[in-house]
């Protein structure tokens, strides 16, 4: 019994120093291991990420309903066009001359094809083909917008080109914004969204708005032709040419009937699913459904196509529908229920025979206004592409401007105007930034799972109010003065070097290691094969359909794992240290939030300039944010925080080094705008 008795007294003693010393805590602390970090998740859980991300989309659909009578739909539609120019970033100047520059053509039996190029904004030209029957016309015309064809218009659409001009109408084929002929290097072709899309979001625009604006200046150059009858204008295309068929139709009234082919869903569907960010509208489902979209045709006609195959979940029919469904009733109040048709084949995604005679007929129907007309049908070989592209000698005329060389003006008009700032009202700055990360939602911790200690690590996932696990490992510290460092890596925690954690425990600092909502154990297994063109793709995308943003998500969860820190072990005094862009969501969070000693940037970006297409994949998608060059840059936001900045290698946006002049002038830049702000601490490169 007394042998029990003092073993037990010893085991009381040991918790209590331990719980109350850090001198009799750092003699465990040598049981930590460096070698590798254990998991913190149970296995086989389900996807938590893709589950709650989806529920929210779900809600979004749930929660938009159309108005029941005309006049509450016709003060609706004016809004929501509003909302859709803003949030775009679109832009047109129908006054701008057309310039249209014909380069070459090809003579075909009943028709000709032309290659041109035409202004679409002052000094930048799109580049096209129009395809123009025999005879004096005036005949009707279409536009038809290219899919995602590696080479853009150059490709398969060419066919519909073919087909339309046998049949009366002059068609013409454009290349989307990056495509075709537009790509960043003359006829390497490539695909135009992903991180090289996206980063037009960050210069205040979309790929989505550049698109819509350039398929206008088309329906311009169209009625500006004395051979067409602007009066009589349709357009088409197939899967991303399908959705810029939809936008181009819903905001230019000009086009009289129209045909979306494989595009239309819902956009819930899109949400976690694989579209392309030329298909993302900037916080759409904050106030609209694909439905509302379709319902701005109204009354006109519009015949939308979908194959029973289709591999994109997005585009399934069963989704289609139930944006017909709703659009539907739009067109009722119109009396127009005829003008809204859909058509569905048994095939993949696609543009087949059945739907090119549906397409015709509607055309003939509502556009030629001749339903009785035979539809002619041609099967021809696609002509090559040195007979229709503008520049067969490959000295791309300058004004046919690609992604990166606008990206860089824009970026550099803004950064301009941020450089010549003389004062900065800091608050409103700050609220500014708050809007801009989406911070307007609170995110706090609801509960907390503690997991059993592995490897001398305690184990913990933080419970949100607002659906999410953070994955937390836990050491603390061996000085009880020194504080916490809170490391955070956008490739998950396993990818943190040891060495870098070893070397702040061996500074006696408590350690807390967190998984940010779309990386490590808090990924989303369901989108990786999405995720193959950046890191991030479908969430990226997602959090921006919902109204959020990646970036400004992390910045919420490092404030609950701080809340954790407060709340567990009453620490305040809190550093975060953060790897790529989640070194810049520790940075926002210390420039909103009075809660941080200061931050550390890893290989983290200095500015959001695009500097080079090159490496364009370096950091994920999560690191866009719409209209951060129009609110200021990184130095802003660093001279805001009044707290130690460290950048350890500074990066550009592609992940290029900075050294020398050029990191000299960055240096500058911090110190200058620290000043103005008049906000206390430095900013450091390393």
């Amino acid at each position: 019994m007394n042998r029990m008795f003092l073993i037990g007294i010893g085991i009381i003693t040991l918790f209590s120093t331990t719980c109350k010393s850090p001198e009799k805590k750092s003699a465990l602390f040598n049981e930590v291991s460096f070698d590798s970090l254990p998991n913190i998740m149970p296995e086989n859980r389900n996807d938590l990420i893709y589950s709650k991300v989806r529920h929210e989309a779900k809600i979004k659909f749930a929660a938009h309903q159309l108005p029941d009578n005309l006049k509450e739909w016709e003060d609706y539609r004016i809004h929501l066009k509003e909302e859709i120019i803003r949030k775009t970033g679109f832009e047109t100047d129908h006054n701008l001359p057309l310039d249209m520059k014909e380069t070459g053509s090809v003579r075909m039996e009943g028709y000709t094809v032309k290659n041109i190029l035409f202004q679409t904004r002052p000094g930048i030209y799109a580049t096209a083909n129009l395809y123009v029957p025999d005879g004096e016309g005036p005949f009707p015309g279409v536009i038809v917008m290219a899919g995602h064809y590696i080479n853009g218009r150059l490709g398969g659409v060419q066919s519909l080109g073919f087909e339309l001009a046998l049949n009366g109408y002059v068609a013409m084929t454009i290349d989307p914004w990056g495509a075709g002929e537009r790509t960043t290097e003359y006829r390497q072709y490539e695909y135009h969204g992903s991180n090289l899309g996206a980063s037009l979001m960050n210069i205040g625009e979309s790929l989505m708005g550049l698109q819509i604006a350039d398929n206008m200046r088309g329906v311009d150059l169209l009625c500006s032709l004395p051979y067409v009858d602007a009066g009589k204008i349709g357009a088409t295309g197939a899967s991303g040419g399908g959705n810029q068929t939809m936008w181009l139709t819903a905001m230019d009234e000009r086009v009289k009937a129209a045909v979306p082919v494989v595009s239309v869903g819902t956009f819930e569907s899109y949400v976690m699913g694989h579209n392309c960010i030329c298909e993302t509208l900037v916080d759409g489902l904050t106030f609209t459904e694909e439905s509302g979209i379709l319902a701005l045709v109204a009354p006109r006609a519009l015949l939308i196509s979908n194959g029973l195959r289709d591999d994109n979940t997005a585009f399934y029919p069963s989704e289609m529908l139930r944006s017909f469904n709703n659009a539907m009733k739009i067109f009722r109040l119109y009396n127009a229920e005829e003008k809204l048709s859909h058509l569905i084949f048994d095939g993949p995604h696609s543009y087949p025979r059945e739907t090119r005679d549906a397409m015709l007929k509607l055309f003939n129907t509502y556009v030629k206004g001749n339903p009785d007309e035979e539809i002619k049908s041609v099967t021809r070989d696609l002509l090559p592409e040195d007979h229709i592209v503008n520049f067969p000698d490959g000295k791309r005329d300058k004004k046919v401007m690609t992604t990166a060389e606008y990206c860089i003006m824009k970026g550099s008009e803004l950064r301009s105007e941020l450089l010549s700032t003389k004062s900065v009202d800091n608050n409103r700055k700050k609220e500014e930034l708050k809007e801009i990360l989406k911070l307007n939602e609170k995110s706090e911790m609801l509960n907390l799972h503690r997991y059993p200690p592995n490897k001398g690590w305690d184990r913990f996932a933080l419970e949100t109010n607002d659906g999410k696990l953070i994955p937390v490992l836990h050491i603390p510290p061996r000085d009880a003065d020194a504080g916490y460092v809170i490391m955070c890596n956008p490739d998950g925690a396993k990818n943190i070097p040891l060495s870098e954690i070893e070397e702040i425990y061996n500074k006696g600092k408590g350690i807390v290691i967190a998984d940010l909502s779309g990386t490590g154990e808090a990924s989303s297994p369901q989108t990786a094969g999405y995720d193959e063109l950046a890191k991030l793709h479908s969430l990226g995308r997602s959090e921006i359909w919902l109204g959020k943003r990646v970036l400004g998500e992390w910045v919420k969860e490092l404030k609950v794992v701080i809340q954790f820190l407060n709340s567990e072990y009453g620490i305040n005094q809190i550093s975060i240290e953060g790897t790529k862009e989640a070194g810049l969501a520790g940075l926002f969070l210390s420039a909103t939030e009075d809660i941080v000693e200061d931050v550390v940037l890893r290989n983290s970006p200095v500015s959001y300039l695009f500097d080079t297409r090159e490496n364009i994949d370096f950091f994920s998608m999560g690191i866009h944010l719409p209209r951060f060059l129009n609110w200021g840059d990184v130095s802003l936001a660093a001279a805001l925080s009044g707290k130690n900045v460290t950048f350890i290698n500074p990066l550009t946006m592609s992940g290029q080094k900075i050294t020398g002049q050029k990191l000299e002038d960055y240096r500058k830049e911090f110190d200058m705008l620290r000043t103005i702000c008049n906000e206390k601490g430095v900013t450091e490169f390393k």
